[in-house]
């Protein structure tokens, strides 16, 4: 059973999202939706490598963040709730220099105040790259006021 508010959302209704964004700038690209996670891919390319050639780990935490938030609000009604992330943490695994790599959120806890998602990203060759854990407040528009 999906975890989504609505439940036939599809990864192609989700590419607008990207206009005019990071996730544009770089290149991030929502791929796949599950009846419980959302994947993505970026490059690694001149956008997302750090000055050594290797992807930058700030660009594995962004495509972490892109993962984990745009989950969150395809769980929330967001004519009632926005979300924002609250804390993020990475660990870095293995360099990658070249490709794409593939992340895939999955939710640990989705409460009616938080949301913590586990993000995995991967390389070509699905070796792990990085490991992400994202806490996702969600916030009453009413209080927003």
């Amino acid at each position: 059973m999906p975890i989504w508010f609505n439940p036939d959302i599809t990864a192609d209704q989700l590419r607008p999202l990207a206009r005019n964004t990071m996730l544009e700038h770089i290149g991030i690209e929502l791929i796949e939706i599950g009846d419980n996670y959302l994947k993505a891919k970026m490059p690694v390319d001149h956008r997302t490598r750090q000055p050594y050639g290797l992807l930058h780990g700030g660009a594995s935490a962004v495509l972490a963040e892109t993962l984990g938030s745009v989950a969150s609000s395809l769980i929330i009604d967001l004519s009632r709730f926005s979300c924002v992330g609250l804390e993020i943490n990475a660990n870095h695994v293995r360099a990658v220099r070249e490709g794409h790599v593939y992340g895939t959120a999955y939710p640990l806890h989705l409460g009616g105040a938080t949301h913590i998602w586990d993000i995995r990203i991967y390389d070509e060759k699905e070796k792990l790259v990085c490991v992400s854990r994202l806490t996702v407040a969600i916030i009453s528009k009413e209080k927003q006021q």
